[in-house]
């Protein structure tokens, strides 16, 4: 009787994966307010003890669909939330271990251009550093690369004066 229930449970998490994979197709192809409303439905229909690995996801890709660089950044901060969740209770990480640690840096990046978009240089600094000191869980691919120019483009944006309140950088 087991097994019935476990193969349903999966089937519910790979249909949850299937809904988040729309959703971001949806906001890369340029439909922000129905990719948000995706994302919304999806942040209330997912438990908050439970799934913590697609709340995180979900909370990520959320925070790029926010027209208001506050709401981006709460967003970013509800995704960070949940990655330490789940850090803290490795148990429930599972299949999800290589994807939380290897997020860690992107989670970091994200946060620093928020605080660069609302003009607080000094926490944008400090969220660079974090994602530095996280650069050894990216793989040595296409990800990893990105994400590592990406923390080095914003780290020129600061020096160099170019930050400043309302930027509108993508970072993965």
């Amino acid at each position: 009787m087991a097994e019935p229930q476990q193969d349903a449970h999966q089937g519910d998490q790979d249909a949850t994966m299937v809904r988040i994979g729309q959703a971001i197709m949806l906001h890369r192809g340029g439909d922000r307010e129905e990719a948000r409303n995706r994302f919304a439905a999806l942040w209330t229909e997912t438990d908050t003890d439970a799934d913590l690995f697609y709340r995180c996801t979900i909370a990520h890709y959320m925070a790029d669909t926010q027209d208001d660089p506050a709401d981006e950044l709460a967003w970013d901060l509800r995704a960070l939330a949940a990655a330490d969740a789940l850090e803290r209770d490795r148990v429930s990480w599972g299949e999800h271990q290589l994807a939380v640690r290897s997020l860690y840096p992107s989670l970091y990046l994200n946060l620093a251009a928020d605080h660069v978009k609302l003009g607080d240089e000094q926490a944008a600094r400090l969220e660079l550093e974090r994602a530095r000191g996280k650069l050894d869980a990216l793989p040595a691919d296409a990800y990893g690369e990105g994400i590592r120019a990406a923390i080095e483009r914003l780290e020129k944006r600061i020096a160099n004066g170019a930050a400043s309140p309302g930027g509108t950088d993508h970072l993965p």
